[in-house]
């Protein structure tokens, strides 16, 4: 998950973020530590942006998550990243990456480096949906972190259907 933030003087910032998800119909919550640059733009704006990463975009990714703002103020455009302002909170929506969700701050706690997030919007670049207009992930091509391997595993591999297959054992 890519976390994109607006700096101080409104150059856009990208951190990779391994540790976060769903965590109530409207919210993200991060795991994120308060040494991040990112961190202190996004509390500064109130506001941040959540891309998924993509297998083809994925170097751009994980350079995103080895290199740090304090240190490379530039490293959104090293990556090979363009920015256009998220119409909904003063965030970068990051053009490379189809998915964006456009959040506000609900609360940050440094002590146990939580993150929550309001979703007040999701964007999907149109070249990524069917024609029935749902997001077609295997255009997606979305990554995850494979924490036991190090590595970046694509997902797309239907293997059930959600809210129906357990019904079999009721």
């Amino acid at each position: 998950l890519i976390i994109g933030t607006y700096g101080e003087d409104g150059t856009p910032n990208a951190m990779n973020a391994a540790w976060g998800g769903i965590s109530d119909d409207k919210e993200l919550s991060f795991c994120v530590s308060p040494s991040h640059c990112t961190v202190k733009d996004l509390l500064a704006r109130g506001a941040f942006t959540v891309s998924m990463g993509t297998a083809e975009q994925v170097v751009a990714c994980d350079y995103v998550g080895l290199v740090s703002g304090n240190q490379v103020p530039d490293k959104f455009a090293r990556a090979g990243f363009h920015a256009t302002k998220s119409e909904f909170v003063d965030a970068p929506c990051i053009d490379e990456l189809p998915i964006a969700v456009s959040c506000r701050v609900v609360s940050y706690d440094p002590e146990s480096c939580r993150l929550v997030g309001k979703i007040v919007n999701v964007s999907v670049d149109e070249a990524y949906l069917t024609p029935e207009g749902k997001v077609d992930v295997d255009k997606v091509a979305p990554i995850t972190y494979d924490s036991f391997n190090k590595t970046y595993v694509r997902l797309g591999a239907v293997v059930g259907r959600a809210f129906h297959d357990g019904a079999a054992l009721k």
